[in-house]
């Protein structure tokens, strides 16, 4: 098994804007993440993190460079196949939750399973309630996203990311939109999702509060990577043990 999820090689994106103005979002990026990785990925606006993170998201093209992901270059892939690499190894998790509102908790957790195909009903709902119970969200299964609170959404997002069993999670200012407590519940259960299942987690945030439940940092400035480092003082909130 190759250790490194994640190998990131001479990574750039330039976006033309005419013929005379290019802008460079990334300049030269080169990273590596371990299986079971927790990693906060900070920077202002404009430094690059975006791009970054849609790149490793497969929603964005690099303009040179290499991207592996588990063992597969993205370079080799059509639209098609980077859309399977998405719902069959990825799990999203974004700031604004992007639930379906008319829909149930357990309705919007068992859509990937959808797309996946070749699972009956009966195994989709069972998956879609074993996930919304890890999160602790047994018994709101049929609540609709107006019917719960914030945090509550958050954690069906969470686990409409995990019910595919990806390879990892990317988390998009997913605290974004939460208060002080909500915030420190979603970082818990994203502590205890890392710590006791080892799911490889990738969080964006700027909120050097948030990136503190994390094991590494890594800021970007002007498209480059100034920082990558282990979060030394990790707060220790919803964790059995060190």
């Amino acid at each position: 098994m190759v250790n490194n999820l994640i190998e990131i090689s001479d990574l750039y994106k330039i976006y033309p804007i005419s013929e005379e103005i290019s802008v460079h979002a990334l300049q030269g990026v080169s990273l590596s993440i371990k299986r079971g990785e927790f990693v906060s990925i900070m920077g202002a606006s404009g430094s690059g993190k975006s791009t970054f993170m849609n790149i490793l998201g497969f929603l964005d093209t690099p303009t040179t460079g290499r991207y592996v992901l588990d063992g597969i270059d993205g370079s080799t892939l059509n639209y098609d196949e980077k859309a399977e690499i998405r719902n069959r190894k990825i799990g999203f998790v974004f700031q604004g939750f992007n639930l379906l509102s008319r829909t149930s908790a357990i309705e919007n957790v068992e859509l990937p399973l959808l797309y996946m195909g070749g699972i009956t009903t009966r195994e989709m709902k069972d998956k879609a309630r074993k996930y919304l119970g890890m999160i602790g969200l047994a018994g709101r299964e049929h609540h609709h996203p107006s019917e719960l609170s914030g945090g509550e959404q958050q954690r069906v997002a969470i686990a409409r990311a995990l019910v595919n069993e990806p390879a990892i999670i990317f988390a998009d200012e997913p605290t974004g939109n939460l208060d002080t407590k909500n915030t420190e519940d979603i970082m818990n259960l994203f502590t205890s999702l890392n710590h006791d299942l080892g799911i490889t987690i990738i969080l964006v945030t700027h909120e050097p509060e948030v990136a503190e439940y994390t094991k590494r940092k890594v800021i970007f400035r002007d498209g480059h990577i100034i920082e990558d480092s282990p979060v030394k003082k990790r707060r220790k909130a919803g964790m059995k043990k060190r």
